[in-house]
């Protein structure tokens, strides 16, 4: 089998795109990296890498080699957990794909949750869009996907769900803001500052502003969602979110949340997902168990 650190190196160079750039994530010499490389080469009798002038691109022969790498890495891990479990001190790693809301919103107490029981697993959080959490979660670079509005696919198994309400969300003074819930006719006398349509929310949002004919004022159309939250917080403008977006803002009292019927807009579906034919290791179930009960909390 090949050495352990050779493994490593392959996986980062076909991660990073170059040599330089899988050096400084490794912290080791860009030279040793292309010499081992370079003598894998010869001992399998054909390139794996294509050296293009800015990038390093694995051959088909590469692809077939790295997929065998990432599986061999995987499984090397596993057994590295179950003999720290042995020793009684669960250790691991986690690889968690979220969205940039939910990773601001939702997961700060998880991750809070995670360092305070088990301090001996790392966790990574990794942002991404969400076709990119599912492909990750597909691939089997992420352990865990957490998203809105994930599509359901055969080869990922859902773990839990929650639909969450939406709504209107103001600064503590607006003339709404003493209200206990609005429609979306309400909002439209003050300028709305609307989630754009690369996100979830903003395509929600636009299907439920097209199904009412409302006339929308916009001064803002934004996939930022801290930017939707900052913009309200004077004046009269009107945003909108989900119920958990906007929970910091709401216990610390700066954003006042004002809910939407369901037979105006659709709820926002918030899914934590795995692969189908995956299993997780100890460090894994821990997470994820704690996940799915906090996105099972949510549902109302």
């Amino acid at each position: 089998m090949l050495h352990a650190r050779m493994l490593s190196y392959l996986d980062e160079v076909a991660r990073a795109g170059t040599i330089r750039r899988a050096a400084e994530r490794l912290h080791v010499a860009a030279s040793s990296i292309n010499r081992q490389i370079i003598a894998l080469e010869a001992e399998l009798g054909t390139p794996l890498f294509e050296r293009l002038p800015r990038q390093m691109r694995l051959t088909v022969a590469g692809e077939l080699l790295i997929a065998h790498v990432r599986q061999t890495l995987r499984s090397y891990d596993v057994v590295l957990t179950q003999l720290a479990n042995m020793k009684g001190r669960r250790t691991g790693l986690v690889r968690l794909a979220t969205m940039g809301g939910i990773a601001t919103s939702l997961l700060p107490a998880v991750v809070t949750w995670m360092r305070e029981r088990h301090p001996a697993v790392k966790l990574t959080i990794q942002v991404l869009p969400r076709d990119a959490i599912l492909a990750a979660v597909l691939a089997g670079d992420a352990d865990l996907g957490l998203g809105y509005q994930l599509p359901p696919d055969p080869k990922l198994r859902p773990l839990a769900r929650a639909g969450l309400r939406l709504g209107a969300v103001v600064a503590p003074d607006h003339p709404l803001a003493a209200r206990r819930g609005v429609s979306l006719g309400d909002c439209a006398a003050y300028p709305m500052i609307i989630p754009d349509r690369s996100v979830t929310l903003g395509a929600l949002m636009a299907e439920a502003l097209e199904r009412s004919a409302v006339a929308v004022d916009r001064v803002i159309e934004t996939n930022a969602i801290e930017l939707l939250k900052a913009a309200v917080l004077t004046g009269n403008a009107v945003t909108f979110l989900n119920e958990i977006d906007v929970q910091t803002e709401r216990q610390r009292g700066q954003l006042v949340f004002l809910p939407l019927p369901d037979s105006q807009v659709a709820r926002q579906e918030l899914r934590l997902i795995q692969r189908a034919r995956g299993t997780l290791d100890a460090a894994q179930s821990v997470l994820a168990e704690h996940l799915r009960e906090v996105v099972l909390a949510l549902e109302g």
